[in-house]
């Protein structure tokens, strides 16, 4: 069993076979899909797929930072108050965070929106999905403040150096790293880094499907049912059976997300 922690099967790139793409992450063992919200049209493909798939598919609300409309704040605004309702089906507040790779004109605004919804998963007690990219000062600045308050949280997508995995840790101890398809590529420098500096229980999976699909299917669409390929890798880095590592990552699942925990799975 596993976690893909980090998924957007929502998306119109599954729009022909997305029932066959959920049978067959539940075949290869998926206990659970977490869906990263993106924007505002995404929210409601995202609730409409958790609702035809109940105990299997969870929402996240956020604001990509990549995604930021011209004037953000009516938009978060609404998103705040989807999670003001007491019985609203969020497990954490993503996928947000600051993204400077192609684009910093907006660099500062990023850095505000980014900080306005680290602040809603504290005030709501819910764990942050955090999207980084050419942003990891920046990320550890507007973060820091809020590190004693936050609950818990994952720096999705982590492809970072040894020295910022082990600041990550070290700074936010709560939080965790997500991993995916990077880590089978054959330059990725991915192996190395969680082998040297990260413990095996301070990583979750994750496909960010339809992005990053993993060897030997890269360069294709991406789907949770290739979660297996990724944990055979972390196996292989850990000196450890597939079955520990499959079993040690959706435990951390289980303990960043704990709204999971009211569908303990089989």
């Amino acid at each position: 069993m596993f976690i893909d922690t980090h998924t957007h099967i929502y998306t119109e790139e599954f729009g022909a076979d997305r029932d066959a793409v959920v049978a067959r992450a539940v075949g290869a063992g998926a206990a659970a899909l977490l869906l990263p919200n993106i924007d505002e049209a995404s929210i409601a493909p995202m609730l409409r797929l958790c609702r035809q798939y109940p105990g299997l598919c969870f929402p996240m609300m956020g604001l990509h930072p990549t995604e930021l409309p011209s004037s953000p704040a009516p938009l978060l605004d609404r998103m705040e108050n989807a999670l003001q309702q007491p019985s609203h089906p969020y497990v954490a507040v993503g996928e947000v965070g600051i993204d400077l790779y192609w684009d910093t004109a907006r660099r500062d605004e990023q850095i505000a929106v980014f900080r306005r919804q680290a602040e809603w998963a504290v005030r709501y007690g819910l764990p942050l999905v955090v999207h980084s990219r050419a942003a990891h000062a920046e990320l550890v600045q507007t973060l820091l403040p809020l590190r004693e308050e936050l609950s818990g949280g994952v720096f999705h997508c982590f492809g970072g150096t040894a020295e910022e995995a082990c600041q990550l840790l070290e700074m936010f101890p709560r939080f965790v790293l997500g991993i995916g398809g990077v880590l089978t590529f054959r330059k990725s420098t991915l192996p190395e880094v969680l082998r040297s500096t990260v413990p095996v229980d301070r990583i979750v999976v994750e496909t960010d499907a339809p992005y990053l699909a993993p060897v030997p299917h890269r360069g294709k669409r991406n789907e949770p049912s290739f979660v297996p390929y990724v944990l055979q890798q972390l196996a292989q880095v850990y000196d450890l059976p597939v079955d520990k590592v499959a079993a040690v990552t959706t435990a951390t699942a289980r303990r960043v997300f704990p709204r999971l925990n009211n569908f303990p799975g089989e």
